[in-house]
């Protein structure tokens, strides 16, 4: 039996454009979905189902009155959420805080602007942990984000209530953010493909600060085409963006979609630049599987050694909790902070001017020193994590200290590529026989969008992942 929500996003936008699916039928699909299904992943914090259904009627009419359905919005009529963390006009946001329970947004940040010029209709806010600061989705303002793969462990974060909606069928793609792995962890946790583009591919603006260019926004979706789909509609600069990105090359990131790779060299390592991370069998297994690939394909792959050392972990941490601190806090809110908030708060606020630019200057200095050697390969691979999915309660039920240890062990990989600034991917190509996806990650030069997203969909093609779907897609 098809279900609506099987149609990926491209073909659902094409059904809208040629008037053989209703935008406000589909509305009502995913919000019924939503409604039925969300207290068993923990994908949304907030529904918004008046606006969702006037975005759809809305969209209705414009199909309706169209001469050239083809120059119709590319998005029109498919439901797109957005992470909790971004400003949606007149909407509930959390920011993932009891602290921030009952914020409403004043303005549409410049993803959500882009969303709406593309005709998407806004389902609701998905689900992220307290300021966006953990891998995992486990906050006080909403369930826990799980992976529906296995409901007993964590979808991951920041952007796990993103990757659980389009995993479970709750959304056919969805925006994210991604300052450590935040993209990239939940999509190889729930079996998705996931683009953390180039520092300054999509804006910030006007409200979020760039601050130390770590964060992004950023597509989640079942294929590649999607998240190319969506990477062009959110891509873009605005005025006062201190970041720009390279050219993503000729023609769209869709388009490059379906051109050919050609014959890559592509970088391998498996070494993590943090001290004491054990590398999981089937997370290995999935990385030589992938080198395997690659290799099937055409394309020469080259071990590499560790171009990055331990050393760059404390200045990493020394801006992440500084970062920590950025968000207002009413003094007699901050106790209902969770724990590991109030620790990166009291830490970020320990730390000097001295301190936080010689953090800075040293991550710098160290990928002006690492950036010439990757550019000699088009793409490296890694593992995106170093375990499966987390149980639920993993992280979330230690003392902050162990908390974030046990975070950096689990997540060695992502973070440099946030550092300098390069796009990088999770291909969900592996699954345990447990039925456990288990990414890996690709990682290109700057600017680099397009190759990523070629050779990526390449491997789609040879290794496909689409058609897999856990129990909750038929419910």
């Amino acid at each position: 039996m098809t279900h609506t929500h099987d149609l990926t996003a491209e073909q659902t936008a094409a059904a809208v454009r040629s008037r053989d699916i209703s935008p406000v039928e589909l509305t009502r699909h995913y919000l019924d979905r939503a409604e039925r299904l969300n207290d068993r992943v923990g994908a949304y914090v907030t529904l918004t189902p008046e606006l969702a259904l006037e975005q759809a009627r809305a969209a209705e009419r414009l199909v309706a009155s169209a001469d050239d359905p083809e120059a119709l919005p590319p998005l029109l009529g498919v439901p797109v959420p957005v992470k909790d963390l971004n400003m949606v006009s007149g909407v509930r946001m959390t920011l993932g805080s009891a602290a921030h329970a009952d914020l409403t947004g004043f303005a549409d940040d410049t993803v959500v602007v882009r969303l709406r010029e593309a005709g998407s209709v806004h389902l609701g806010k998905t689900n992220t942990p307290e300021f966006g600061l953990p891998c995992y989705t486990e906050n006080d303002v909403a369930p826990p984000a799980r992976t529906p793969w296995d409901t007993s462990r964590s979808a991951g974060g920041s952007s796990g209530g993103a990757a659980a909606a389009v995993a479970s069928g709750l959304a056919p793609v969805a925006q994210g953010s991604d300052g450590g792995g935040s993209i990239r962890i939940p999509a190889s946790a729930c079996g998705l493909f996931g683009i953390k583009p180039s520092r300054g591919r999509i804006s910030h603006g006007p409200i979020v600060p760039d601050l130390f260019g770590l964060s992004t926004n950023g597509p989640i979706a079942r294929t590649v085409r999607d998240a190319a789909l969506l990477l062009d509609v959110m891509a873009g600069p605005r005025p006062g963006d201190m970041f720009h990105a390279p050219s993503g090359g000729e023609g769209t990131f869709l388009a490059a979609a379906g051109r050919p790779p050609g014959r890559l060299r592509i970088a391998r390592s498996i070494e993590a630049g943090v001290p004491g991370v054990e590398i999981h069998p089937d997370v290995r297994a999935a990385y030589d599987s992938a080198s395997e690939l690659l290799e099937e394909l055409g394309h020469e792959v080259v071990d590499v050694p560790l171009l990055w050392d331990a050393g760059l972990v404390p200045h990493f941490e020394t801006l992440w909790a500084a970062m920590a601190t950025l968000t207002p806090v009413a003094p007699d809110r901050e106790e209902l902070l969770q724990p590991l908030t109030r620790w990166l708060r009291a830490r970020g606020e320990a730390t000097s001017a001295a301190q936080l630019m010689t953090a800075h200057a040293s991550l710098q200095a160290a990928m002006r020193t690492v950036l010439p050697v990757l550019d000699e390969y088009d793409a490296v691979l890694h593992p995106t994590l170093a375990q499966p999915p987390a149980p639920l309660g993993h992280f979330h039920g230690q003392t902050p200290e162990e908390n974030f240890e046990r975070q950096k062990l689990f997540t060695p990989f992502t973070s440099v590529y946030n550092i300098s600034g390069q796009p990088a991917v999770n291909v969900p190509l592996h699954w345990t026989d447990e039925d456990l996806p288990i990414g890996v990650m690709l990682a290109g030069r700057l600017g680099g969008e397009s190759t990523l997203i070629s050779l990526s969909a390449q491997l789609e093609e040879a290794r496909p992942w689409a058609h897999r779907k856990p129990e909750i897609w038929h419910a």
